[in-house]
């Protein structure tokens, strides 16, 4: 089965498919579904009709759809990222309820990160170059983000440090070049991760 996998931002509403549809001369009453995540957590439970649990992390947030059981989850946290297990069992006999489907779909919560802020300042002087520390930063993205970036439209490797309070948590991140610029040169430094990038381009005259 081919692994199923739904992208968020941050802050969005998004619906989690699960693997069974109640048929129209059904009805919810038959069924016992569960939405758990990392196959610990009980995100929330229905049995019978009615929800017999649900996550006090996901108060608030989360509600199921009473035909698909789509889970939705609004507003998204980036502690929302990981695997959510859908289990729908069939009550035809409440001595032994079938299982209809058992699927796992993972979420992943991107976060935009800031516009790179791009500084560059002196180090040292001679006659023939100029001694610059560049610096580019950006702040509260979410996952861990590259940074790339061009000099003079050369691609450059910066040196790169990430702050985050957690491995869930937004990251900061500053890359720094140190350069001997002998003429005009113009940088662009870009942030980001899955596929979205900032950036922000910075010309220096000698």
């Amino acid at each position: 089965a081919l692994e199923k996998k739904v992208k968020s931002k941050l802050g969005e509403k998004v619906g989690l498919p699960c693997c069974h549809e109640i048929e129209s001369s059904d009805s919810l009453h038959n069924y016992r579904v569960y939405w758990q995540k990392n196959t610990m957590e009980v995100v929330l439970a229905y049995a019978e009709g009615k929800e017999i649990s649900k996550d006090k992390r996901y108060m608030n947030r989360t509600e199921m759809d009473d035909r698909n059981f789509t889970l939705w989850i609004s507003p998204v946290e980036i502690l929302d990222n990981g695997p959510y297990q859908c289990v729908v069992q069939h009550l035809r006999s409440s001595q032994n309820p079938s299982v209809v489907c058992d699927e796992t779909v993972t979420l992943f919560v991107t976060a935009d990160f800031s516009k790179p802020n791009i500084t560059a300042n002196v180090s040292g002087n001679s006659c023939e170059s100029t001694e610059m520390v560049v610096r580019c930063s950006s702040y509260g993205g979410f996952p861990k983000p590259e940074i790339t970036g061009t000099l003079n439209n050369e691609s450059v490797v910066w040196n790169v440090s990430w702050v985050s309070e957690s491995s869930l948590s937004p990251y900061s991140v500053t890359g720094i070049l140190h350069l001997n610029v002998t003429k005009d040169v113009s940088f662009t430094c870009s942030v980001g991760s899955n596929g979205f990038t900032k950036s922000t381009s910075l010309l220096l005259s000698r």
